[in-house]
């Protein structure tokens, strides 16, 4: 049986265990196992044997809230096994517990020996990464010391110190060391005559800098009820569609999804708030672009995860130039790390700003929030944040001196800084990247809808008419230089991106959608650019691929050239209804919702481009986050843009 990872998510905590409940800590080439909490592993083995070998799965863990597994000693055809152990787990904050409950099969008195191989590497999340990256870490020392009931796991590196507490109940009757790090600790059952007996074990992280008195919960049972009470919040007061049964589904599974997603943030002026984590195993922490998308999408049902996304990334807001996380005054965050590698400045992302869309929208949601729900003393808190944003758009943006949002290729972090950030992911229909700084299609839409909407609350709660009216003509201004600059006449369809001398990027993308969404272009050109997302070649029957199918640039399993996104195709439904294309809208959300039905009603980060027409099923990308904050406010989105049609 091939081992499988299966995600415990609970608030900035997440633990991979495989199908028998185990954590091996080898690295492959995939996404690794342990128990993770502030980008740092913290348990990196966990491994159970039986009689001293490892026990055949009788029932492996299937994907919820705990993970449960059947487990029996290994044996053969003709001896039935001698016990049976019953495996259940769960996370909390900062925690895991696990009970183990072995029965015994036999009408005689069994005696069974249990071992459980534990370390703790405190291996931070970009070390585990498929890069092959090394990073020096001249100093750090790692300690264990064996407790009465367990064994403790210390890291030190400088002034960095993380620790893991292992604990059992009942204590383990010896502590052994197994020559690498790791320690076993070990138990002998004396079982009666179909006798049962059960051990609980519980670890607690305190990753650095830690300071709350954090506890253990008692069982996975507990952590399960809590989390199932969380979801509940979020899911309650929400009215689903009674007419599309597979969207509602969809619905609540999103919502569960994103209770579970919320980590924890500071506001401007150190209040604690949670707000939406981007996605695990990679992404369980703040990305300012994933948690204002996921908090749009939630706006209707659930406002005040955008309220908070609001407010942290107001708090992380740049405030001066810093070359290395490419921040500028007036910037909101790409992406907040708390791990070794972010504090020793080893990785760029403690407070990373490489992204041209996150301060736009910021000020979408803004407006969005304010029209939704008239909370005029937030926006008048904001107003100097918003200010700011407004001004990095209009300067350090690039609108002012290039008419356009720009970015440029970041050698220490991100080459491409808008949604679609992986290298070679701006590209003309051939493949070729831009050179120089580049002007993405999708951003220019973001800064046309920042601008409107930030006139909006500028006179509605600010009460400054010149200001509103001066964000108004920009906002025009930018909307016919780029109908004349990124307008491809001969393809009827809007250039991917210009390239640092203003020629067109000129493959055929999905991006387009987004400025429907934004509503960037003429109802003439929207209508065309919205029909042309309905053709074979773009959508796959599960939704529109990144790229359109038969460039030379496309490939079905590319990360961002050819795979299909559903918080993009979310984007895109909404703006193919704002441009009355409701028929086409509905297209877009039948796939989606029926590739949500065929894996559990959940949406996954993102899906391959082969087509339906060749495949039943939607073809998983290979390294797409299973819990991904977009994606799971997704049918929420699809319920804003077409109802329960």
């Amino acid at each position: 049986m091939t081992d499988r990872h299966h995600l415990l998510v609970y608030g900035g905590t997440f633990a991979a265990v495989g199908d028998r409940g185990d954590i091996s800590g080898v690295r492959g080439a995939g996404s690794p196992d342990g128990l993770f909490v502030r980008d740092a592993r913290h348990l990196s083995r966990w491994q159970l044997t039986v009689d001293g070998a490892v026990p055949e799965v009788l029932a492996p863990v299937a994907d919820g809230d705990a993970a449960r597994c059947v487990l029996v000693p290994r044996g053969g055809r003709t001896e039935p096994p001698s016990c049976t152990l019953f495996r259940e787990q769960a996370v909390g904050d900062s925690s895991f517990v696990e009970t183990l409950r072995v029965v015994s099969n036999r009408a005689a008195p069994l005696t069974v020996r249990l071992a459980l191989t534990v370390d703790a590497d405190f291996t931070d999340q970009f070390e585990l990464r498929s890069d092959h990256r090394t990073y020096a870490k001249t100093g750090a020392v790692r300690r264990r010391h064996i407790l009465d009931d367990g064994v403790e796991f210390s890291y030190r590196r400088g002034e960095w110190r993380s620790v893991t507490t292992v604990t059992a109940e009942p204590a383990p009757d010896g502590v052994e060391e197994t020559g690498t790090g790791a320690r076993r600790l070990a138990w002998t059952l004396e079982l009666e005559p179909h006798g049962c007996a059960g051990l609980t074990l519980r670890v607690m992280a305190r990753p650095h800098g830690e300071k709350r008195a954090l506890r253990v919960p008692s069982s996975p049972a507990a952590l399960t009820e809590k989390l199932l009470a969380q979801e509940g919040e979020f899911v309650e007061g929400v009215a689903f569609p009674t007419g599309w049964p597979e969207l509602a589904a969809a619905c609540a599974r999103g919502l569960a999804d994103l209770a579970a997603l919320q980590v924890p943030a500071s506001g401007p002026d150190g209040e604690e708030l949670r707000v939406p984590a981007a996605g695990a195993p990679w992404f369980l922490t703040l990305l300012g672009r994933d948690a204002l998308l996921t908090s749009l999408f939630a706006l209707p049902y659930r406002p005040a995860p955008a309220a908070a996304t609001l407010l942290a990334l107001a708090a992380a807001q740049a405030t001066e130039t810093g070359p290395e996380s490419v921040a500028q005054p007036g910037k909101i965050v790409h992406e907040v790390r708390h791990g070794e590698l972010a504090h020793f400045h080893q990785v760029p992302y403690g407070r990373y700003y490489g992204s041209v869309d996150a301060t736009p929208l910021f000020l979408v949601l803004l407006g969005a929030y304010v029209e939704q729900t008239g909370d005029a003393p937030l926006a008048r808190r904001l107003e100097p944040h918003a200010r700011a944003a407004v001004g990095w758009m209009l300067d350090h943006g690039g609108l002012t001196s290039r008419g356009y949002l720009v970015y440029r290729a970041d050698r220490g972090g991100l080459a491409n800084q808008n949604w679609k950030d992986s290298p070679g992911a701006i590209c003309a229909a051939d493949g070729t990247r831009p050179s120089g700084p580049v002007m993405a299609a999708g951003a220019q839409g973001y800064a046309y809808d920042a601008l409107r909407r930030t006139a909006f609350v500028a006179r509605a709660v600010w009460r400054d008419e010149t200001y509103a009216a001066l964000l108004e003509q920009a906002a025009a201004d930018l909307r016919d230089r780029f109908q004349r600059d990124f307008w491809m006449r001969e393809r009827s369809f809007p250039a991917l991106a210009l390239d640092g001398d203003g020629r067109q990027v000129d493959a055929l993308a999905s991006d387009a959608g987004h400025l429907l969404w934004s509503g960037l272009l003429d109802k003439e050109y929207g209508e065309l650019v919205g029909r042309r997302l309905l053709e074979p070649d773009f959508f796959s029957g599960w939704g529109v691929r990144t790229l359109a199918a038969g460039q030379p640039a496309y490939h079905p399993l590319s990360y961002h050239r050819g795979s299909v996104w559903p918080h993009d195709n979310a984007l895109i439904t909404l703006g193919l209804a704002r441009y009355g294309l409701h028929d086409e809208a509905r297209t877009v959300a039948r796939g989606l919702v029926d590739a949500a039905t065929v894996t559990g009603h959940r949406l996954p980060e993102v899906l391959a481009g082969y087509g339906r027409d060749t495949h039943a099923e939607p073809v998983p990308y290979p390294h797409a986050c299973v819990r991904e904050s977009r994606s799971a406010a997704t049918p929420l989105a699809l319920l804003t843009a077409v109802g329960g049609a």
